[in-house]
């Protein structure tokens, strides 16, 4: 049998599938078995911020897993204290603390469970159209039927309000509100840009009432929105959400904090957070974002991408939407066909709700290969 048959006959059928098989990737290019060259504007849904086969990082885990693979965190290891040390050194405001896990809804899961044990109170507030990941906690937090729904009871306590609607929040805040949940911008709910000012006054009522703020920067982190994190553009939070991007491709999640975040010992822990080989993974991926400054750079070719994006001439799209190398392109009618089409013509993209074409492509995608893309949405979007 062949990679499809295999995948399909042996996998829990839970993902919507493309028809490639995608087999490497350098930089912005990726490249299915035969032969076929891409490129990506999806990053694996925000993974790949430094692009494919990275050697830097290659090398970090190679050299890392030779001298120590694994490492449960009731022993202290260099390479975590390291990473924790960096983290700290690099985060907005008074984060000062570090978990580490394996994904983003790990995260968030870490974070919800953060803020009830820190405040002795239950309930959440999030954003509807926001995405906070799959597991139970997170998926309560998620806003959405489709994902819902075959899982409920959801847990309890969770209230969601429009997003970037200050007065909706204020009445849902109340004496028993543990934290408010935040996307800075909404990636999976149609990439939707948080107002400034909204965040502020966020930022104003959870000090006021002893609430934490809790932003999620799972898919904005690490520069892609044109800072190293998003957070910096708005409000310095509580608790910060990290993943995806965070360890150059290999699965690694954080959870930063500020030292209100008060825990018992042994109530949260995670077999393979905090292991030396990602560990290692994510210093050499944050020293090439660095290195080669990719927020800054992000910023830059965002704003070119932006700019040829509206030059595009087509009655199917109602707006163009961005931050950064996070952009959206909403369509009068559902994208799905068009995603398709732009795969056959050589260009990966994402979908973020019905009808909004998203675009993250890594940080280190050239305007040449920007040129390109623009050139395959004028013909599959033209008219």
């Amino acid at each position: 049998m062949n990679t499809k048959e295999l995948e399909n006959k042996y996998e829990l059928s839970v993902y919507p599938r493309r028809d490639i098989v995608l087999v490497g990737g350098k930089g912005a290019r990726l490249y299915d078995d035969d032969g076929k060259e891409y490129i990506d504007c999806a990053s694996n849904v925000g993974v790949s911020n430094i692009g494919h086969g990275n050697k830097a990082v290659a090398k970090a885990i190679y050299e890392q897993y030779l001298t120590l693979g694994n490492c449960y965190s009731m022993f202290y290891n260099p390479v975590r204290a390291r990473l924790a040390e960096k983290l700290v050194s690099l985060a907005p405001g008074n984060l000062n603390q570090v978990f580490f896990c394996n994904s983003g809804a790990e995260a968030i899961e870490g974070a919800l469970k953060f803020a009830r044990a820190s405040t002795g109170k239950q309930e959440i507030i999030s954003a509807m159209r926001g995405f906070h990941g799959k597991t139970m906690g997170a998926l309560a937090a998620t806003w959405g039927p489709e994902y819902q729904k075959p899982f409920v009871p959801m847990m309890p306590g969770l209230k969601h309000v429009p997003y970037n609607n200050f007065d909706k929040l204020q009445v849902a805040l109340g004496e028993n509100t543990a934290a408010v949940l935040l996307e800075p911008v909404q990636g999976e709910g149609g990439v939707r840009i948080g107002l400034k000012q909204y965040f502020q006054k966020v930022r104003n009522i959870c000090d006021a009432n002893g609430v934490f703020l809790i932003i999620d920067e799972v898919q904005t982190g690490f520069g892609r929105t044109g800072t190293l994190f998003a957070c910096e553009q708005y409000v310095n939070p509580d608790i910060l959400c990290l993943a995806k991007s965070l360890a150059g491709g290999i699965p690694m999640g954080a959870v930063l904090c500020t030292d209100r975040v008060k825990v018992p010992v042994k109530s949260h822990t995670s077999t393979f957070g905090g292991n030396p080989t990602a560990c290692a993974a994510a210093l050499a991926s944050l020293g090439v974002i660095e290195k080669e400054e990719l927020p800054d750079r992000a910023k830059k070719l965002g704003n070119y991408f932006m700019k040829e994006l509206r030059g595009i001439q087509s009655n199917r799209i109602r707006d163009i939407r961005g931050l950064g190398l996070m952009i959206g392109i909403e369509l009068k009618e559902k994208a799905g066909q068009y995603v398709q089409e732009l795969m056959h013509k050589g260009v990966i993209v994402l979908l973020a709700g019905a009808t909004v074409i998203r675009l993250l492509p890594p940080l280190v995608i050239s305007r040449e290969e920007i040129d390109t893309v623009v050139k395959a949405l004028k013909e599959v979007l033209g008219g």
